[in-house]
């Protein structure tokens, strides 16, 4: 089993957690082996991606967490 993860959320008030779309308790995880693997891979979750219109943020809550 994978012990190190990133958890995903919203931040409140944001427009995709409205009850059509995401909902309000929408999270996410991602797991890894190691403890080096999600960091490296949080740090790179934290740049916006290439394909980003100019001006368009991300908006997600990302927390280092460990089974």
């Amino acid at each position: 089993m994978k012990r190190f993860g990133i958890r995903i959320t919203l931040p409140q008030g944001d427009t995709l957690s409205a009850s059509h779309l995401l909902g309000e308790g929408w999270e996410h995880f991602r797991w890894y082996e190691t403890a080096q693997e999600r960091d490296a891979a949080l740090e790179d979750m934290q740049n916006p991606p290439p394909y980003y219109r100019r001006g368009d943020t991300i908006t997600q809550v990302l927390e280092k967490v460990e089974r």
